[in-house]
């Protein structure tokens, strides 16, 4: 690492051991929010800090975490939406706090309430949580939280999407008003504004790109199909590709029964939501991550709560029920500067879905189409028939179509 190139972690203000560490890791570049987030942190600044999925928030605020931790007193708090999202965090965290002798606690739903304790009654420096158990733990005063003197709370959005409002409000309350607070979010939607004005002291915003704003290297693509054909096409798209994929259904049923249909087609699969057992969870997203698994089934719950380098495509089999989680899907691909696609499926029914996606993105995605799965009549249908499938299909695959066929 080249100690006078701008380009570098050296400059930053990161204190040598944590500098090494990082070359040890083999980070060469700070990604454009930790180059923007990090200076002010380590100044103990409030930070607003606005960026998609993939671009390495987690080291962002964790570096000045545990740089600052080792200078004052007090703790460490990273609030979080997801079990997944909490144990990922505290893995990164404690490749970096190892030589320090810091230690962490994860407290999160579904794992047992007696090895958290235990891990409290260690004194950890930094506790990674779900807003719920961290509640639990507070009422029955496992511990206490004003002596926190950094706040993190990640992926605030998301956690306000699954209506946790109530229980961040309550956790402020609790820790010391004489804190660092730094919030990260992919959007920036009028409740974390409401956040911001309430609990933080002049924050700093650091915005890398606009909401909606999608993974910058991820190639993406709409097949249409019937809902009876989706099942063959995704065989099919299997054949295509050799990587690791990621598939989004918008149910836990379906991702149940989606599981079943790719193990019935001899490929290593395995599911994540909601249902399943936190051992269970791990135990998927380990697998995939080792490469155990080849494919992952998954509902929103996992969107942002994925970080497994190299995942070759991401397939949203059935569309979000929101635009915004059509951004954190396909940002589980093409993460830290690296090249990925993103093939969704549109029943002829969903003209409006796909509008609204393009909307948000502001791009219009292509539609694929191929000799084999989706016939020229298809689109003579639609063409004969744009009652029944929208003007929406009928004029985009018309046109779709041929650039394809000019461009092969």
């Amino acid at each position: 690492m080249n100690a006078n190139s701008q380009s570098s972690f050296y400059g930053l203000g990161l204190a040598p051991g944590l500098l090494s560490i990082i070359e040890k890791l083999k980070f060469t570049t700070p990604t454009p929010i930790q180059h923007k987030a990090i200076p002010p942190a380590l100044e103990g600044k409030d930070i607003i800090g606005i960026a998609q999925t993939g671009t390495g928030k987690t080291m962002a605020f964790g570096l000045p975490m545990i740089q600052r931790l080792a200078q004052i007193k007090g703790k460490g708090l990273v609030v979080v939406p997801t079990r997944e999202l909490a144990l990922q965090v505290d893995e990164a965290l404690r490749k970096f706090v190892i030589p320090s002798g810091i230690r962490t606690a994860v407290l999160i739903g579904g794992a047992s309430m007696f090895h958290q304790l235990q891990s409290l009654r260690r004194a950890p420096r930094i506790i990674v949580a779900t807003p719920g158990r961290l509640i639990d733990h507070l009422q029955q005063r496992n511990l206490v939280l004003n002596d926190v003197a950094i706040l993190v709370l990640d992926e605030a959005d998301r956690m306000l999407d699954m209506g946790f409002a109530p229980q961040i409000n309550q956790i402020l309350q609790h820790v010391s008003k004489e804190r660092q607070t730094m919030l990260f979010s992919a959007t920036m939607p009028n409740e974390i504004v409401g956040l911001a004005r309430s609990y933080m002291k002049l924050p700093l915003q650091v915005e890398i790109a606009p909401t909606g704003t999608a993974a910058e290297k991820v190639v993406q693509e709409v097949y249409i199909v019937q809902r009876d054909g989706k099942v063959k096409l995704l065989g099919f798209l299997l054949t295509q590709y050799h990587g690791t994929v990621l598939v989004f259904s918008r149910t836990k049923r379906g991702a149940t029964r989606l599981t079943r249909d790719l193990k019935a087609m001899g490929y290593s699969a395995a599911e994540i939501h909601s249902d399943r057992s936190l051992f269970q969870r791990k135990e998927a997203l380990e697998g995939f991550k080792s490469g155990k698994y080849r494919i992952l089934v998954a509902t929103d719950i996992a969107a942002r709560g994925i970080d497994v380098s190299g995942i070759e495509l991401v397939l949203n089999y059935d569309l979000p029920e929101d635009p915004d989680n059509y951004v954190h899907r396909i940002g589980r691909t093409a993460r830290a500067g690296k090249e990925g696609r993103a093939i969704s499926f549109a029943t002829p029914d969903q003209g409006k879905d796909i509008k609204d996606i393009e909307r948000l993105i502001r791009t219009v995605l292509p539609i694929a189409k191929h000799a084999e799965l989706a016939a020229e009549s298809f689109y003579q249908s639609a063409a004969a028939a744009p009652k029944r499938y929208g003007s929406h299909w009928r004029d985009r695959g018309k046109s779709s179509f041929g650039a394809r066929r000019r461009r092969h």
